[in-house]
Order: C-alpha cells, then sequence, then structure tokens
C-alpha cells in the first residue's frame, strides 16, 4: 500500500522508538484511544468559544469599561489591556447585556449622551445603580475593537415586542426612518450587523416565572415582530431550558411550524455541593469537591442529549441549533465581596472543567453551534480579573487559548478506554478525549486527565491517517486550587508539552496528574477510498493535481 504524506513534512514513522514517549511515574494508570480520522463529523463553530458580558457586579463597570476620562489606558472608554487579552483569544462572540438583567433593560436608557442618560437600580444584581453609561452605541463599539460578532438579548420579561422591533431597526435599518436617524444623531451613520438576537433570558425563572407553553406563544410573537433588512438577519434564539427540563424544549419545538427559530438556548452551573445557598469555596476546596465538581460538569453530556432527543423528533435534519449560552462553575462568592456580584477566584480546577466542556461541546457540533461561558471578566469562571488598574489572567483563560485549533475544525470520533478515578464511592472516567480535522489537514487532539494524583500513559491510534509529527501545550500545576494573582500571575499558565512522541505508528503520550494537553499532528494518509477522507477535498484535489496523489 502506497503511503503519502502532508506537504509540510516528511513522511517519518520513528518506527523502533521506546513504547513510551519518556518512563512512566509510578502510579501511572494506561488507557487507549482510537481517533477515527475516516469518519469525520460536523464543522466545529468557532462560536463555541463565546462570552457573556452581563450589567453584573465589577464585570462592565471596572471590569470592561472605565469610561474615556479614566487614568486606566483605555480606547473610547474600554480598557486597553482587557480588550487586547480578549483580541489576542480571538473572541467569536459576546452576549449582552444578561442574563437576568435582559429582562428589565430597556435599550432607550443607553443611546444618547452619556450625562443625560437615566439611572436605575439593577434589582437582580446587587441593589447597585445602573449608571447605563454603557449601552448600545458602546456595546457595538466593544465587539468592534474585538473582531467579534454581536448578539443581543432582547426583553421580553418587562419589555415589549414593539421595543424589541424598534431596537432593532434603530441598530439594522439603512433607511432615513425616525429610528434611523435617531441612530445617525447619536453619532452612528451607517447601520450594524446584528449576528444573533435572543427573547428574553430564564423564562422558566427570572425571566418571568413563565409557563412553558406560554413562553413559547410569547416568543413566537415577539420574532414575528423582530424585522430587519433582508441582508443583514441575525438569527433568532429562543430562551430555553436548564439542564435536563425539557418542557420548554418541547413547547418550542412543537410550535415551530413558521420556522421563525434558529436556536433553542440551555444553561447549565456545575456546583461542587448541588447546593444553592452553600455552593463551595472557589480555592481551599477539598478533594471531595474536585471530585463533585468534575461529576456536575460532565453532566452538560447527558443534558445536550436529553434536550437533543426532544429536538430530533421535530428537526431530524438539525436545523434548530441548541445554543449554551451560559455555563460554567458557580461557587460561593469570595469573603469580603458583595454577594450579588458572584466574584469568585478560578484554578486549575477551572481550567480542568472548561476543557471537558470543550470536548462535550465539540462531540456534538451538529446540535451545538454557539456558547458563551458565564461570564469574560470578574463574574463566575472569568477569563479576566482586575483590580483598578490591575489585571491578570486566569487558568480559563488559558484553557481556552489551549482550544484555539479546533476552531473551524472538523470534529472527529473518539474512542476511549481508561481506568476510573475514584474516591468515595464516586468514580469517573480518568481520561476524556477530543480530536479535530483542521482546515489544513492536520489533526488536533485534546487529552484531559482528571485524576488529581496519577499520571497516565495513554496509547492512541489514528484510524485512516499516520503521525508523522507531534507538538503539544499543556495546562497543569501542583494543586488543586493553584491559581493566579496580580502578585503572582504566571501560576498556571500553559507550557511546552514534549511527552508525546510516535512509535511503530501508535501516538505515545504521558500526561500528568490534573492536566489538559492539546497536541497539534502532522499526518501522513494510505492511498485507501476511506483513508483519504481525512483530507479536506480541496486538499484532495490540490494533491491530486500536483502527482502525489492517485486519481
Amino acid at each position: 500500500m502506497k503511503v503519502f504524506c502532508g506537504a509540510l513534512i516528511a513522511c517519518a514513522m520513528l518506527a523502533g522508538s521506546a513504547a513510551r514517549a519518556a518512563d512512566a511515574p509510578a502510579g501511572t494508570i494506561d488507557a487507549t484511544i482510537t481517533i477515527h480520522a475516516d469518519r469525520p463529523g460536523a464543522t466545529i463553530a468557532p462560536e463555541i468559544y463565546g462570552q457573556f458580558a452581563e450589567h453584573l457586579g465589577h464585570l462592565m463597570y471596572g471590569g470592561l469599561w472605565v469610561g474615556p476620562k479614566s487614568p486606566i489606558p483605555n480606547v473610547r472608554g474600554f480598557r486597553k489591556d482587557v480588550v487586547e487579552a480578549l483580541k489576542r483569544l480571538g473572541v467569536p462572540v459576546v452576549r449582552w447585556p444578561g442574563g437576568c438583567f435582559a429582562d428589565q433593560y430597556h435599550w432607550r436608557d443607553g443611546i444618547g449622551p452619556r450625562d443625560r442618560r437615566p439611572v436605575r437600580i439593577n434589582t437582580t444584581w446587587g441593589g447597585v445603580e445602573e449608571t447605563n453609561a454603557v449601552g448600545t452605541h458602546e456595546y457595538m463599539d466593544l465587539v468592534g475593537q474585538l473582531g467579534a460578532k454581536a448578539y443581543i438579548d432582547t426583553n421580553v420579561g418587562t419589555g415589549s415586542p414593539q421595543e424589541t422591533k424598534d431596537w432593532l431597526e434603530y441598530l439594522t435599518s439603512p433607511s432615513h426612518s425616525e429610528l434611523a436617524q435617531l441612530r445617525r444623531k447619536n453619532g452612528r451613520d451607517a447601520p450594524w450587523r446584528i449576528d444573533y438576537v435572543g427573547f428574553g433570558n430564564e423564562p422558566w425563572g427570572c425571566g418571568g416565572d413563565m409557563r412553558p407553553e406560554y413562553y413559547a406563544d410569547l416568543y413566537h410573537r415577539f420574532a414575528a415582530f423582530a424585522k430587519t433588512p433582508d441582508d443583514a438577519k441575525p438569527l433568532k434564539l429562543a430562551a430555553g431550558p436548564y439542564d435536563d427540563k425539557t418542557e420548554l424544549t418541547e413547547a418550542l419545538m412543537k410550535t415551530n411550524s413558521f420556522g421563525d427559530m434558529d436556536a433553542i438556548t440551555i444553561h447549565h452551573y456545575a456546583l461542587p455541593t448541588g447546593d444553592w445557598s452553600h455552593k463551595g469555596a472557589a480555592i481551599g476546596f477539598p478533594e471531595s469537591q474536585w471530585m463533585s465538581t468534575m461529576q456536575a460538569a460532565l453532566k452538560m453530556e447527558d443534558f445536550i442529549r436529553a434536550q437533543t432527543a426532544v429536538m430530533d423528533k421535530y428537526d431530524p435534519d438539525k436545523k434548530v441549533g441548541l445554543d449554551v449560552d451560559e455555563w460554567g462553575n458557580w461557587y460561593d462568592p469570595s469573603p469580603g465581596s458583595n454577594p450579588g456580584f458572584l466574584e469568585q477566584q478560578d484554578s486549575l480546577r477551572d481550567a480542568i472543567t472548561a476543557a471537558l466542556n470543550f470536548n462535550i461541546f465539540q462531540a456534538h457540533a451538529d446540535r451545538v453551534r454557539m456558547t458563551c461561558i458565564a461570564q469574560v471578566v470578574n463574574v463566575l469562571q472569568a477569563l479576566v480579573l482586575t483590580d483598578g488598574p490591575k489585571m491578570v489572567l486566569t487558568p480559563t483563560y488559558w484553557a481556552f487559548m489551549l482550544y484555539k485549533p479546533f476552531r473551524g475544525a472538523t470534529d472527529l470520533p473518539v474512542d476511549v478506554t481508561s481506568p476510573n478515578y475514584a474516591l468515595d464511592g464516586a468514580t469517573l472516567s480518568a481520561i476524556h478525549a477530543s480530536a479535530a480535522r483542521t482546515a489544513a489537514g492536520g489533526l488536533v487532539i485534546a487529552l484531559v486527565n482528571i485524576d488529581p494524583h496519577r499520571a497516565a500513559h495513554i496509547a492512541a491510534t489514528i484510524a485512516g491517517a499516520s503521525v508523522a509529527k507531534v507538538s503539544g501545550t499543556i495546562i497543569t500545576a501542583d494543586t488543586m486550587d493553584a491559581h493566579n494573582t496580580f502578585s503572582r500571575p504566571d501560576v498556571v499558565k500553559p507550557q511546552p508539552f514534549s511527552a508525546a512522541s510516535v512509535s511503530g505508528g501508535t501516538l505515545q503520550v504521558n500526561l500528568p496528574a490534573k492536566s489538559v494537553v492539546v497536541l497539534q499532528l502532522q499526518r501522513c494518509f494510505d492511498s485507501s477510498p476511506r483513508a483519504l477522507v481525512a483530507l479536506p477535498q480541496s486538499a484532495v484535489a490540490g494533491r491530486r493535481a500536483e502527482g502525489r496523489l492517485p486519481e
């Protein structure tokens, strides 16, 4: 059988090298993985790595916005250091203004001169004054600075279809209507592009305590009047359920005869204790809460499957997406902070659970096309923490950075056989994995070891392709609650990973305890038709034109 190699490398299989990438540590577990490069799945939408920016605590004010007159360096009021960090990450989409805040937000409060905007009370988050200094123009400036897509969440709880209709006209109309002229008066001539519009938030709870059937009717009423130009239509998102509650999903899918719904949203938060009154500490936690947080995070898979099963009954072609626009770990507030501000530290535990969620989202990329972690700065599982002029990047930020190669790649099925991580009668598979084929024809593999004590030796075979070269990056630390502070910002940070090699056609990896590793592989392909599907069609055509693949 002939073997054909990628254009960037020579095909060398390193046969005869040691059976393991390096001497495995004592107590190492053994796991095996099969990656099916010959069975490509759905494209992994870049929007799976989206962000959420609510008017909550010190997220918007102090975290992102400091105002144009602040001594903290800023661009039109948004602090440079945070924006630059998020730009390096390549944030694909930002959801705004909520969350629960969306259902008490009236967009006209946030336009016009900032010194004339009304001050409201944020009754949802801390009872503090909301100055409306950040409104429509500021948010659109932020997503413009980031190069991100705009996702506005409209007010269904205390608003009206007319209010939503007017906001979309203000944002998107190129005409000389009264609202388009008002936008021009406020400093924006050209219309904006809105990529997503959500209708309310958590209608089963803070969005109005509604029955599923009632919200489903409301959704279609609001969506019917949400008009935009034909060449600038946003995706319309219905506010869906949480966890495995499927009644709202059923009501929405059953009434989608008008085809006016592009996705249903779902929320899931992982609590170490499962008790909303005492959720558990962000740092200084016992190993039992490491285990319980992993268990809670991994339930995302079951919840996505439960919602998908309902959606498949009405939509077998998967035209309607399932967007997880709130997810993450939720702990007790940092000691001494305002409990309504939801401040918490972020540790290695959060990087591990973020990776687990990414693996789950990627495996369900046929339905899951956008997600937003809660939240981007200073709130819940934040990517960035600030204190006045100081800023630090969290382990969760670095988990997002590690997974960048998956964006736009094609998901590949992965079979994992692994010993369990066990504690006090609870057990979980120690090793979790995800794989994808990049647009350039390479492979990217994510490996997660949730066992906080034992390293793992992993032998991975790749059906339909052979590995020619491997490089990697790792996130790990000495302790389960290792975290970055303003004085020690680099305790948890990606490092080069060299404990991976190729032996006899098998990828060998020594994965440390409590770690996330992302490997990038260059490959060689055999000439069988089954194997060739692992290459993008453009790459196949190019190689055939160059005489390096058979017709």
